[in-house]
């Protein structure tokens, strides 16, 4: 069950994500800071929801590998944010990396939860 909420928040904080790269790439600005917090925070909950799935040791091998992608995009994330923070441009390279970090993380939960079913 808990890795369902964490897709969900996930998922939710996806929207949020998308919002804030077409800010970003197409419209060239920064994205709006409730966003961004809202985001992080949905995001950050479905982490901490999967870590605790997978010490729970209810999960497969799968929802790790896709846990390292969603590790590796909140770094990028974190980097994000700092930029954010010192008001600097986002580079769109690291939102296109992040974001595709993320999506492959979550396909790949999304997937074992599919296939386990």
């Amino acid at each position: 069950m808990l890795i369902y909420t964490a897709i969900a928040l996930f998922l939710l904080g996806a929207l949020a994500g998308i919002v804030m790269a077409t800010q970003i790439i197409a419209q060239n600005r920064r994205p709006n800071p409730l966003l961004a917090g809202i985001h992080g925070v949905l995001v950050a909950s479905g982490l901490v929801l999967l870590i605790v799935a997978i010490v729970a040791g209810s999960t497969t091998p799968v929802v790790k590998v896709g846990l390292g992608f969603l590790l590796v995009a909140a770094l990028f994330g974190f980097y994000l944010a700092s930029l954010h923070i010192s008001g600097r441009q986002h580079p769109t390279a690291a939102v296109v990396t992040h974001a595709a970090l993320a999506v492959v993380g979550v396909l790949l939960l999304i997937g074992s939860v599919i296939i386990v079913v």
